[in-house]
């Protein structure tokens, strides 16, 4: 027998989800989106919401969808073989790699570092990941309190602070909107929508579903119907709360610009808004909400990546799994925050695109029959696109030349992909691939 959830459930579930995903990048991208969409602001937006808040929410109702036990399990469509490559790159990036070390190093450089003298910025970024990942570690190593810890004390704190914090701004805003900047001006939609990959939500929902659909099932859901119905309802409350708070976060770098100019990113800009409305009580107001914004989010990612990583390597404990990774996190941590950003971007714009087109295919699936042919066909098409994507980025990045090799193939796509010059050079061929592959996969079948 299969219980109903009451609204009480679903909204515990729903502040656990948000909590999960609200981190360090959904603080910083808006408010850094706002100050330069200035004018545009509300289109910039809404393609920010799109991928910031759309694609985790299909994320985790796909994993419901799926019935997968797992995102390798549910990858494995594809193949064995990339199931385990996938999956471990995407609990890579969003774990030890880069998310996780970016939730210390926001945290420290928003709610602490201004309190610092600049000659003690380094030791004060190594004392403080210190003991925010040692907290993050006492918290992970009792997962089955997750629900409690999270949904029902660490969460509310976040919501109500930066709800208090983003009623003054739209009560009385800093100041009104400035001309916009670079890509915002003439495409402001689309370039909200690729700023959204910097949430790395997308990806962590993937992870954060089972978190979810576990939860669910604990409280007596075992029907695949009702366990997709949970999800959805308790998705949909998470993504609520998120969609209210970028859009008051991209108000407030709007109407900050005006007062403070284009700042460096959106770090000096919730400061200086949060100074500017309350003072030294704003900063430290600001403190408390990154700190427990980016402690549950840390929380979150060592717990998943501990529990994948035991159950691929089992002769290694969950506890030795959690352990290196506190620690490894902390070493990169320690490497600062525009690093980080640096050398995540060009992992992004590889990875998400082929978690996006997984996405899709989950509730695809039942049109072809789950027919392998159409997965492999459309992830193959798809990396063929993203890795050259993820190159470009790097030589970005690393303020390089393209390779002599890249160039070629860089040119052809920009001349034959539609959106490619968006990030958006795999959707033609995803739509294309899925639909003739599928029409082959169904006569095979006949």
């Amino acid at each position: 027998m299969s219980n109903k959830l009451s609204f009480s459930n679903h909204l515990v579930i729903g502040v656990m989800l948000f909590a999960l995903f609200f981190g360090a990048g959904n603080l910083i991208f808006p408010a850094s989106l706002g100050q330069n969409a200035g004018v545009n602001v509300w289109i910039a937006i809404l393609g920010f919401l799109v991928t910031g808040i759309g694609l985790p929410f299909l994320g985790t109702l796909a994993m419901g969808f799926s019935g997968s036990k797992n995102l390798q399990d549910l990858s494995s469509r594809v193949h064995p073989i990339f199931a385990v490559i996938f999956t471990s790159m995407l609990y890579l990036t969003i774990g030890p790699f880069f998310a996780l070390p970016r939730t210390g190093a926001v945290s420290f450089e928003v709610g602490v570092l201004p309190f610092l003298n600049a000659e003690y910025a380094q030791i004060g970024l190594l004392i403080f990941t210190i003991v925010f990942f040692g907290v993050t570690l006492l918290f992970s190593l009792n997962p089955s309190k997750m629900v409690d810890n999270v949904g029902k004390f660490l969460s509310p704190g976040i919501i109500v602070g930066l709800f208090v914090l983003l009623l003054f701004v739209v009560i009385n805003p800093m100041g009104g909107f400035e001309a916009p900047q670079g890509n915002y001006i003439d495409k402001p939609f689309m370039t909200g929508f690729t700023e959204g990959y910097n949430t790395m939500d997308a990806l962590a929902s993937l992870v954060f579903g089972i978190i979810v659909i576990t939860a669910i099932r604990s409280m007596g859901v075992t029907s695949t119907k009702g366990i997709i119905a949970a999800t959805a309802k308790s998705g949909g409350i998470a993504i609520f709360f998120l969609g209210i708070i970028y859009t008051g976060i991209a108000y407030l770098g709007a109407t900050s610009t005006e007062l403070y100019g284009l700042l460096p990113n959106g770090g000096p800009v919730l400061s200086s808004a949060s100074e500017h409305y309350f003072g030294s009580f704003g900063a430290i107001l600001l403190s408390i909400i990154i700190f427990l914004a980016c402690l549950t989010t840390s929380i979150g990612l060592t717990t998943a990546c501990g529990e994948y990583f035991h159950t691929l390597f089992p002769k290694i404990s969950y506890k030795g799994f959690v352990i290196f990774f506190s620690v490894f996190t902390c070493f990169i941590a320690n490497f600062g925050l525009s690093n980080i950003i640096t050398y995540s971007i060009p992992v992004l714009m590889l990875l998400y695109p082929l978690a996006i087109v997984l996405i899709l295919l989950t509730f695809l699936s039942p049109l072809f029959n789950h027919a392998r042919l159409v997965y492999v066909s459309v992830v193959f098409v798809t990396f063929l696109i993203s890795s050259v994507d993820g190159l470009v980025a790097l030589c970005k990045s690393l303020d390089i030349e393209y390779y002599a090799w890249l160039k070629p193939i860089v040119s052809f796509y920009e001349k034959y992909l539609p959106f490619y010059e968006l990030g958006l050079g795999w959707l033609v061929p995803f739509v294309v691939v899925t639909f003739v592959t599928g029409i082959i996969a169904m006569m095979m079948k006949k």
